[in-house]
């Protein structure tokens, strides 16, 4: 197996020291093991990202001697790619269009508060027949998690770490307006580009659990 790492920065900013750490960390793990450091800007939030921050970003990595080893990918030039998957895993079953109300998921967070419980969505379009649908409702599509057992990470720093499916909730893959949400996105990108080791910051361990959805799912 070939060593494929990546550095995802977004484009909101300029590259900081801990950004700056993180891609160091890719780059000297994949010389190591003599593999290939690959970058990703993942510029899919179109109010936020600059050109003017990707080219800092892309200097600041070159100023360091950190250079991949194929052209850099953008992930806003992946759309049409994230959303064949997220139909793929709607026609399979894996996910379902979800018809909530902006009004009725306020009310649900609501209800959750006034109980003091954590609020993770339990959507009755799961389960429901899409011919009820209400005509004024755009749908967004949401991964069908597993309700049983438990999802592991093998970290390579942590070791084994646990949550039970119970946990997760139905995260939304694909937006009302047809754009992929970060989660769908990063899984998709990170299998089409062979990314073999995902080292990032510890503040991204929670979301790993939802991404192993999005491999599940997929059979990847």
């Amino acid at each position: 197996m070939t060593v494929r790492t990546r550095f995802a920065p977004s484009p909101t900013g300029m590259l900081h020291i801990g950004g700056a750490r993180t891609a160091l960390f890719n780059y000297l793990y994949a010389r190591h093991h003599g593999g290939q450091f690959l970058l990703r800007v993942e510029d899919t939030d179109r109010e936020r990202s600059t050109d003017a921050a990707t080219q800092m970003i892309l200097q600041g990595l070159d100023w360091l001697g950190i250079t991949p080893d194929e052209v850099p990918v953008f992930q806003s030039t992946r759309q049409a790619r994230h959303t064949e998957v997220a139909l793929a895993m709607l026609q399979r079953g894996e996910a379902y269009r979800c018809y909530l109300s902006p009004e009725e998921l306020a009310a649900m967070r609501a209800q959750a508060t006034a109980e003091k419980r954590p609020f993770r969505l339990v959507s009755p379009w799961r389960d429901r027949d899409p011919a009820e649908a209400p005509a004024d409702i755009k749908p967004v599509i949401r991964i069908r998690a597993p309700r049983e057992g438990e999802t592991i990470v093998q970290d390579l720093v942590q070791g084994e770490v646990k949550v039970g499916n119970i946990e997760l909730d139905d995260m939304i893959i694909l937006r009302s307006d047809g754009t992929p949400t970060y989660l769908h996105a990063v899984v998709v990108d990170d299998h089409d580009m062979g990314i073999t080791h995902v080292i990032r910051g510890d503040d991204h361990l929670t979301n790993t659990f939802r991404q192993i959805m999005v491999y599940r799912a997929n059979g990847w």
